[in-house]
């Protein structure tokens, strides 16, 4: 069982975890870098920039630095993925015992080596244990307590149930799995698709042609997925379709909005800009699309939203041409 737990990162799922973690646990401390934050989560019990309407458990406490991190038993990365191994090998500089358990609940991989967030908190902790948490997890709705499932991937059975304990709560169950590339192929992947379910919603192209495309989205996923290590039926899952469906077609999903305003004429800088937060989904199509192809994968859909983001490919050409390629039977 654990004491505490830190969480690296202030922002919206960051904070929706120490509201779900902080009723768990006695203590949890949210590292950030912004003092006027880490004043008013510690003073007002509120995030000023990220859900600020939610109150924060009294066990919630913010900290500036990574030593901080280092003196609890259980640490969950929250940064954005381009942030992960920074982050990590800060964290790494404060001397970490070798018994604290790691979490990433990041979704995306790293461009340049395809690294899922997993191999890299292993590259830098050789010796600690390391676990993931996916699945339709929007943090506007984990804050407000409403009705939430996840996957816990974790190899050592004994320590996922551990973990499944601090991730339990009337409106939060958790559920648990050793395929840790699956889980976290999963919730990167299912960006890119949310960004072109958007975009489809954008051109108002229909329910017909959305689900369709969300459809054969899954297929692709799992054709690229299990090819990168994953195994076929965790795709049929929370970390699979079931962040699919909630990243396509939820007005959360920070990717299906960029995609809409894609879709509406807007450019990539005005869409992201608009957001104001981090959009995985852009980033991840550089790394996802490099990996499919030196993974020799067939991705026409993430290939439409990498020419559509960058390669400046009309959106309303680019979707056309899904349709326009040649026939296959659909289990291919």
């Amino acid at each position: 069982m654990f004491s505490s737990a830190a969480i690296l990162g202030t922002g919206s799922f960051g904070t929706a975890l120490a509201s779900l973690v902080g009723h768990r646990l006695p203590e949890v401390t949210m590292i950030g870098r912004d003092p006027a934050t880490v004043e008013s989560i510690n003073i007002n019990h509120r995030n000023p920039r990220y859900l600020s309407d939610i109150e924060l458990p009294e066990s919630v406490r913010s900290e500036i630095g990574m030593t901080q991190a280092s003196q609890h038993p259980l640490i969950l990365f929250c940064v954005p993925t381009s942030a992960t191994r920074q982050a990590a090998s800060d964290l790494a500089e404060s001397g970490l015992p070798e018994e604290t358990v790691l979490i990433s609940c990041a979704k995306g991989i790293e461009r340049g080596t395809g690294d899922r967030m997993s191999v890299i908190l292993k590259e830098v902790f050789p010796n600690n244990p390391v676990a993931v948490l996916s699945g339709p997890n929007h943090a506007e709705e984990i804050a407000r307590n409403l009705a939430t499932c996840a996957v816990i991937g974790c190899t050592n059975e004994k320590l996922a149930c551990e973990l499944q304990d601090v991730f339990t709560a009337p409106h939060f169950r958790s559920y648990t799995s050793d395929d840790l590339a699956g889980i976290e192929l999963g919730g990167a992947i299912k960006n890119v698709y949310a960004i072109a379910a958007g975009i489809a919603a954008g051109l108002n192209l229909g329910d017909n042609a959305i689900s369709a495309l969300v459809t054969r989205a899954l297929a692709e996923m799992t054709r690229l997925g299990v090819r990168l290590g994953g195994r076929v039926e965790t795709f049929a899952g929370l970390s699979g379709v079931g962040d699919l469906i909630a990243t396509c077609f939820s007005h959360h999903s920070r990717n299906h909005r960029v995609g809409l305003a894609l879709g509406q004429g807007k450019s990539l800088e005005d869409a992201v800009n608009a957001l104001g937060m981090v959009a995985e989904g852009v980033p991840n199509t550089l790394s996802i699309h490099e990996a499919a192809k030196e993974a020799d994968v067939r991705t026409p859909i993430i290939d439409a939203v990498h020419a559509i983001l960058y390669q400046d490919m009309p959106a309303a050409w680019a979707l056309s041409q899904l349709l326009n390629r040649d026939p296959r039977p659909e289990n291919e």
